[in-house]
């Protein structure tokens, strides 16, 4: 389809659907959802996902935190364009303007693969969050598990926006959605998130936005930054992850003054799908470091 998504259909059993709102700011309406009281936590999905993907691990941190997580622009429910693009620092910004409206003053934010990314850009960009967590944190030149199937299909979506409908006619039919999730992120993730993401990867403006993002991302810059980052880092990664290298996490680790890296065995880069209760502990117990 290359309709957006409709909530009233298409959200009818969309993950925490009674936590969700819609919140328009500027040229966004964005999807929002929000459940637990406490310290804030903000939850930034990668490329391609949306806030279903925090569907085992939200409740767990709402136990004792408020947590808001949000459709990023281009994907999911959220609506409009970011006035810096589908870009880094566009939509740092527009997160950013989002939380401000929402009066959040977060005291973490957890961004997975390219959310990580987005995450240290709004730190560096004068966003003040005392502590960012990163779960298979994407800040290699191109992020998220879309990267090692289209990293060229992204530069062309710029020339040719027919793109995103063929990619969302073969993810229609081809009914593979969970083998394709294996492949590119190494994870098995259960039933109601296969789901989620196979209505999602049927939506060509869905796999515009993810594509659009990865054309217009730009590492290089933010990596520079990286050793003047003065919040608290906590990176955790799937060993098995197979869109995001352990080397290429470690490398990041190594740039920051304030970071500290743990290893996940048996898990891919959703690891926080697979096993949401190991993400959380290790979210709370930072120097343990599991091989």
């Amino acid at each position: 389809m290359s309709k957006p998504l409709i909530w009233e259909s298409d959200g009818r059993d969309w993950p925490h659907r009674a936590a969700s709102r819609f919140v328009a700011v500027g040229p966004l309406t964005w999807h929002v959802q929000e459940m637990g009281e406490g310290p804030a936590v903000v939850l930034l999905h990668g490329t391609g996902a949306a806030t279903h993907s925090w569907r085992h691990l939200m409740p767990l941190l709402a136990q004792d935190h408020r947590v808001i997580a949000m459709d990023l622009p281009g994907h999911g429910f959220t609506r409009g364009r970011p006035s810096g693009g589908l870009t880094l620092p566009g939509m740092a910004a527009a997160v950013a303007a989002l939380l401000t409206k929402l009066d959040v003053r977060p005291a973490k934010v957890i961004g997975h693969s390219a959310g990580a990314a987005i995450a240290l850009r709004m730190v560096r960009s004068g966003f003040d969050v005392p502590e960012i967590v990163g779960l298979n944190a994407a800040l290699s030149p191109f992020p998220g598990f879309f990267a090692p199937l289209f990293q060229g299909l992204a530069r062309v979506l710029v020339l040719n926006p027919l793109v995103p409908r063929l990619f969302a006619a073969s993810a229609r039919t081809s009914g593979d959605t969970g083998r394709l999730l294996v492949r590119s992120t190494g994870s098995h993730i259960d039933a109601d998130g296969v789901r989620c993401y196979a209505m999602l990867l049927g939506n060509a403006l869905h796999c515009r936005g993810a594509l659009e993002m990865m054309a217009g991302w730009d590492l290089a810059s933010l990596q520079r930054e990286l050793p003047k980052v003065a919040a608290q880092v906590r990176l955790i990664h799937g060993a098995k992850d197979a869109a995001v290298p352990t080397n290429s996490v470690e490398q990041a680790a190594r740039l920051m003054p304030q970071a500290e890296l743990s290893v996940l065995a048996d898990l891919g880069h959703l690891a926080h799908e697979e096993r949401a209760d190991l993400v959380a502990e290790t979210i709370s117990a930072p120097t343990a470091v599991h091989a």
